[in-house]
């Protein structure tokens, strides 16, 4: 008896298969791009801090990643702390394993030491410590999540409707977001409530650990009035910035959301404060129309992230890390716990650096760093100084570096200087050991 069988379709060959794993994959990475591009949807409003009237408003409620905005709400807590007399400024705080495994940006805080309450507060409000924050988040609330619940109940009580705090640092966690409607009532509400504390802000570098750390916020010292007060990047949300400046005794607030770059946020946000001082003084509504369209058209001719590594998604990073080991890869999600982001800003530094020179003296070589630091301005915006010591037989030097950086900063950067035949070298960056 015959029986009729279908022709067999052989297997693809193993070339095809790949390819079509590999097309699978590229999918997942535009889908990944998708999601953060709508993630980094554009937010902005000024108002002004005096009577909380909004002066222009653009996506004002619509919600994104805070990044390192969180952790005014971890200050606004510890100031409620101090002010109540629970805390005080040269409390010792300990260090937790948890605290110090943060992601970078961080002070670079070691297991079983401690911390005290100042220090924290100038690590948050300058290099947007991770660890700190932490360290704050436990000490004040026993464990982190107990803490980021206490946030969002201080975040209704202030009328900040449309935000959920899940960590005190401002890392990507699913579930945390806020919108620029938020963080201006934050912002105006520790001006007002802390107005003690508020001078923190204005910090423009503080050392620690033999580190001279500078401020993220580059208005400052070259916005006038200008007095804080927090940026905030990771890569899915874009870099965000809340600042306030204050002249002839009024106070404007701006808020960004999702700018393509620190350059791009920074020309937003001038023209925010200069439309809200603008409109103190009778500035027509045309006018402000004008200044924003200007910078928006200067946002659009710098639309490019300010290094290769703020244009990698950790999302992206992940796809095409599984593609290269050929381990399998999901659609990427949101993460359920803290994750490190590829890029610069508040959330991760940069892997690399700029060694300037060693020296016999450290405050030679901390001279240096800072001198040399303010020279390259926006070339090095967004990483730090440091001072490594090392030993060599039975001598001492102090190494002078920048790090934090893109290596494409870093190169350009280096070209600079010795444009002025000054000695550089691109590294890769290795932090300082804690002390």
């Amino acid at each position: 008896m015959s029986v009729n069988r279908k022709p067999s379709i052989p297997a693809p060959p193993a070339i095809f298969r790949i390819f079509g794993a590999i097309l699978a994959l590229l999918c997942v990475v535009v889908m990944a791009d998708t999601a953060a591009a709508q993630a980094r949807t554009r937010g902005i409003i000024v108002i002004d801090a005096d009577t909380g009237e909004i002066v222009h408003a653009m996506n004002a409620d619509v919600p994104n990643h805070p990044a390192s905005l969180t952790k005014m709400m971890t200050l606004y807590l510890l100031f409620d702390a101090l002010e109540s007399g629970r805390v005080h400024l040269h409390d010792s705080m300990p260090v937790s394993m948890h605290a110090a495994r943060q992601a970078p940006s961080k002070l670079g805080l070691s297991p079983g030491q401690t911390i005290h309450v100042d220090d924290a507060i100038l690590g948050l409000v300058t290099k947007s410590a991770n660890d700190a924050a932490v360290v704050v988040a436990e000490f004040l609330g026993g464990t982190e999540p107990e803490f980021a619940s206490a946030m969002t109940r201080k975040a209704r009580d202030l009328g900040m409707s449309r935000t959920i705090f899940r960590n005190a640092s401002g890392l990507p966690i699913a579930g945390q977001w806020s919108t620029p409607r938020d963080m201006a009532v934050l912002a105006r509400a520790l001006i007002r409530n802390h107005a003690r504390e508020y001078h923190y802000f204005s910090t423009r570098e503080f050392e620690y650990a033999g580190q001279i750390i500078p401020t993220h916020n580059h208005l400052l010292g070259s916005y006038p009035g200008a007095d804080g007060i927090k940026t905030g990047y990771i890569a899915s949300s874009g870099f965000n910035l809340v600042a306030s400046a204050k002249r002839d005794g009024h106070r404007i607030i701006g808020v960004v959301f999702g700018g393509n770059s620190v350059r791009d946020r920074d020309r937003q946000m001038v023209a925010l404060l200069d439309v809200g001082f603008a409109h103190e003084h009778g500035g027509t509504p045309a006018a402000a129309a004008i200044a924003l369209q200007q910078a928006e058209d200067a946002t659009t001719a710098d639309s490019a992230p300010a290094s290769e590594a703020e244009a990698e998604d950790s999302q992206v990073t992940a796809v095409m890390q599984s593609l290269a080991t050929n381990a399998p890869a999901g659609t990427p999600s949101g993460p359920a716990s803290p994750q490190p982001i590829v890029g610069g800003g508040d959330a991760e530094e940069a892997p690399w650096g700029i060694r300037l020179g060693a020296f016999g003296e450290r405050v030679r070589a901390e001279r240096l760093v800072s001198v040399t630091f303010r020279r390259l301005g926006d070339l090095v915006a967004d990483g730090h100084s440091q001072v490594i010591e090392t030993r060599q037989r039975h001598a001492v030097f102090y190494r002078a570096e920048l790090v934090g950086l893109a290596e494409s900063d870093a190169q350009r950067a280096c070209k600079e200087l010795r444009h002025h035949r000054e000695p550089c070298s691109v590294i890769r960056a290795v932090p300082e050991p804690s002390r």
